[in-house]
């Protein structure tokens, strides 16, 4: 089995469809860490779920992130597993305010 370490970005997220990461075949992975950081002028919320077989299960649901902060919902004791195929989404209320960094690894 081989450990990877991976960082995945994505920058300017919108209200719906933003897929952070996905569990590539044959592969467990922990996310060991989840930041969101709110770059508008305003405050935002946030949603962060995973993706299973078609179901959406919910991290965090309309978590305000005030303007110039960052909320980091997975982190320190928190860890997620996800498995093979599985989908770490994030959407906004806003178009384009939030900038999200995963920490993960992959185990393969």
């Amino acid at each position: 089995m081989s450990n990877t370490f991976k960082s995945n970005v994505s920058a300017n997220i919108v209200t719906s469809g933003n897929t952070i990461y996905t569990c590539p075949s044959a592969t467990q992975t922990t996310l060991i860490g989840l930041t969101l950081s709110n770059k508008s002028a305003g405050t935002v919320t946030a949603n962060v779920y995973l993706t299973r077989s078609a179901v959406d299960y919910s991290i965090i649901s309309n978590a305000p992130i005030l303007t110039g902060s960052t909320l980091v919902p997975i982190g320190g004791d928190q860890k997620v597993v996800l498995q093979a195929a599985d989908v770490l989404k994030v959407t906004t209320s806003a178009n384009g305010s939030l900038d999200v960094i995963a920490s993960l690894l992959e185990i393969a």
